[in-house]
């Protein structure tokens, strides 16, 4: 425990969780587009819709990618999206569709619905995710990390 600090007496209570993960999804798909994996599938290769893969590079790594999607670990969308953030990447900024995908959709919708409360639009993600995509026989190229200079 710090010394002086908020973590010093032993005898705090349990944490109480009063929104859980289900009810966050909720509020989440119920104000975002989701889109069936077929869907998805037809807009792969559009000049008009950017593919945002959410997932942790260790994920790419191991499960391969979604050819031309543009790759945004979630812990940093909200300051990629936001254009007065030093860390704002240009390809938000861009007048297209945005189409969100993690692992099996859980983090898409989250993202999507925080995207979209920032203002950005038009978002939606995909349902099931990028293991959806692969078993419906969505394009997947192997993702080799850049190696570091």
């Amino acid at each position: 425990m710090q010394a002086g600090g908020q973590f010093e007496d032993a005898t705090r209570m349990p944490q109480t969780i009063t929104r859980g993960t289900k009810a966050l999804l909720a509020d989440a798909n119920a104000k975002i587009e989701t889109l069936a994996v077929e869907a998805a599938v037809a807009l792969h290769g559009r000049d008009d819709v950017v593919f945002v893969d959410l997932r942790d590079p260790r994920e790419l790594e191991r499960d391969g990618r979604v050819p031309g999607a543009f790759h945004c670990p979630r812990g940093m969308l909200e300051f990629w999206i936001d254009p007065e953030s030093p860390y704002h990447k240009p390809i938000f900024a861009q007048d297209k569709q945005f189409l969100f995908f993690c692992a099996g959709g859980m983090r898409s919708a989250l993202s999507a619905a925080t995207a979209s409360d920032m203002g950005l639009k038009p978002v939606a993600h995909i349902e099931g995710g990028f293991g959806a995509w692969k078993k419906a026989g969505g394009p997947v190229e192997v993702w080799t990390p850049k190696p570091k200079s």
